[in-house]
């Protein structure tokens, strides 16, 4: 594609539906009736009152002329007229004022209203949408394109009323003065029109790809500043920067581009309006010489001429910024209209009331990429009570196993079972109340030490965080804090180390207490002690639950009732500890591996000086 200017530019993508977005934008709008109303009543009024001030006005040079040439100006006459003229022009004041007052109100309840649906449809969406977008990319759509969308509506909306309604009034008030004129003026719209399309054509693809960049940008920035640490200890600040100029650079050249083309606009409306001036001047002059029009005819249909283009260079004017806000809405709709996780069945009850907690995978299969299998026609079952380890090399399948009772995907084949229930007929927050999770990634949330145990027991007492911090072993380091458990902590870390905010999280498993417990390498971020004293509340936690426990740490499971083995989304093994051993399997390989290592390095370490 060439750029405006002759110069080659990247290919752009084009809006999928222009119309059909400024369709639903303005079916938003429609949702607030009564204002939406307000405002185009206000239109009219507005408009009937602008109408009506050229009218008077040519009433009043045509009284001076008439009075003039008689010798004799009926001056109390012209001020009946010019204070008519007055009243009108007040009253219209103060109708605008009025309208953008219900246009601001009118935009507000639009941006609350996408911002409620759009934080609705973030928490329907599936995981997977989540893992093939950035999170910054869809932080763009819910903020910036959500402001820019209903900013541009604010400012555009009395507009485009006033402007439609001027269109509609102006040529019937140039009728009733010279159906010529009016012919003249009439026959410049095609070219007004073409000038529209033809440059919209070429700005719209522009902003599209402005704000698709804009998302990216978000993107890396969101990127950078949360492994902001990992990025300066790798020393990949350079690398990040250059990304960042890169799109930086991207975004700048579609912006000016976009930009630029739809600022011809303004210049091409403000030459046709330029030509229709000159053309009614000269036909409507030769007309005032034959006679057939006043000077005050004249004088107002040349008024009427300006209305008629003064809508549409203020539509020329924010031609560019309507684009941008429709290209905004586009990508906002495209959220809304992500497909959402899979609806609950119909009549789902609560069957898990009360939850044994045996766990059955019958002939599971399960792949996140439709040419990719992961798990196929997978059995495995766990006992009530049951210590279940997972373990396997990276990509065997082990975190989508639990990924899959949890009902974060949904199953291409097979079936889960909790206590003979398919967990498919169990509504999603029914099935997760019964489960604690512990993940390998903590997250904190913004807030005291204290709420983010409590945060899936809002209703919890102090007293029992208290109790499910000591479980955890987190009460001592919580209570050497500045403000013990009111401190204040978050996804910054809030000056808690990666051990400390993982036994935050354990602290928060052990006070929901669940059913079924899943540990996700719980312990991988404490210290050999630290992990020690875990253990030992692990051990208190999993009494009387099912429990599954991937790790990769062997040494942490030694005590599981069954260990399975995974390879390739299949189990290969499984069995105790001592069973899997003896065996010389799969396990056992892993096991060797794993502990054969220190010793590995330990020769290497006294054979370096023999060969220094």
């Amino acid at each position: 594609m060439r750029g405006p200017a002759g110069l080659a530019g990247p290919a752009l993508k084009k809006a999928d539906d222009f119309r059909g977005t400024v369709r639903r934008i303005v079916g938003l709008l429609w949702r607030d009736k009564l204002r939406l109303t307000s405002v185009i009543g206000f239109g009219v009024l507005m408009v009937l009152g602008m109408l009506a001030v050229p009218t008077v006005l040519g009433r009043a040079t045509d009284h001076v002329i008439a009075g003039a040439a008689a010798g004799d100006v009926d001056f109390a006459g012209l001020a009946k007229i010019l204070g008519l003229a007055v009243a009108i022009a007040v009253a219209t004041f103060g109708i605008t004022v009025s309208n953008g007052r219900t246009i601001a109100k009118m935009a507000q309840y639009m941006a609350y209203d996408l911002r409620t649906e759009a934080d609705r449809k973030v928490a329907a969406l599936p995981l997977s949408y989540f893992d093939s977008r950035p999170r910054g990319e869809v932080l763009s759509r819910v903020t910036n394109d959500i402001d820019n969308l209903t900013q541009t509506v604010g400012q555009v909306t009395q507009r485009v009323v006033q402007g439609l309604l001027f269109l509609i009034g102006v040529p019937i008030m140039m009728l009733t003065i010279s159906p010529l004129l009016t012919l003249v003026v009439v026959l410049t719209l095609p070219l007004t029109v073409l000038a529209a399309r033809l440059i919209g054509k070429r700005s719209q693809p522009r902003f599209v790809q402005q704000w698709a960049t804009t998302g990216k940008l978000n993107g890396h920035v969101e990127e950078m500043i949360t492994g902001h640490q990992l990025v300066t200890l790798f020393g990949r600040r350079a690398e990040g920067a250059a990304v960042f100029k890169r799109y930086n650079d991207d975004l700048y050249e579609n912006t000016v581009r976009a930009q630029w083309v739809s600022a011809l606009l303004g210049p091409a409306m403000a030459f046709l309006g330029l030509v229709t001036y000159v053309l009614v001047a000269v036909v409507g002059g030769l007309q005032v010489a034959a006679g057939l029009l006043s000077f005050g005819q004249i004088q107002a249909f040349i008024q009427y001429t300006n209305q008629f283009s003064n809508p549409l260079n203020m539509l020329a004017a924010m031609f560019g910024q309507i684009q941008s806000a429709v290209a905004s809405g586009e990508r906002v709709f495209e959220l809304l209209d992500a497909e959402e996780q899979s609806p609950e069945p119909q009549g789902a009850g609560d069957a898990l009331a009360a939850v044994e907690g045996r766990v059955a995978f019958e002939d599971v299969s399960f792949r996140y990429l439709p040419d990719e299998p992961l798990i196929e026609h997978l059995w495995l079952e766990a006992e009530p009570g049951q210590t279940v380890a997972i373990v396997g090399p990276t990509g065997a399948g082990k975190t989508t196993l639990v990924n899959l009772l949890m009902r974060f995907y949904d199953l291409d084949a097979g079936r889960i079972t909790v206590d003979g229930v398919d967990v498919s007929t169990v509504e999603r927050e029914r099935l997760r109340r019964r489960i604690g999770m512990v993940l390998q990634d903590t997250w904190l949330f913004e807030g005291t030490i204290a709420e983010n145990i409590a945060y899936g027991r809002p209703e919890a007492t102090r007293e029992e965080v208290e109790r499910a911090a000591q479980a955890a072993h987190a009460d001592h380091f919580i209570r050497t804090l500045p403000d013990g458990y009111d401190t204040i902590v978050g996804a910054d870390e809030g000056g808690l180390s990666a051990g400390e905010r993982q036994l935050v999280t354990i602290a928060r498993a052990f006070l929901i207490d669940p059913s079924i417990l899943i540990l996700d390498e719980a312990t991988s971020s404490v210290d050999t002690r630290t992990e020690m004293l875990v253990q030992q509340g692990m051990v208190a936690l999993r009494q009387g639950r099912t429990s599954f426990v991937i790790a990769h740490r062997l040494s942490t499971i030694r005590d599981a009732d069954v260990i399975v083995v995974m390879e390739h989304g299949t189990v290969v093994e499984q069995g105790p500890h001592e069973k899997l051993l003896a065996s010389g399997g799969a396990y056992a390989r892993l096991y060797e591996a794993q502990f054969a290592q220190p010793a590995v390095e330990e020769e290497d370490v006294v054979a370096t000086p023999a060969r220094a």
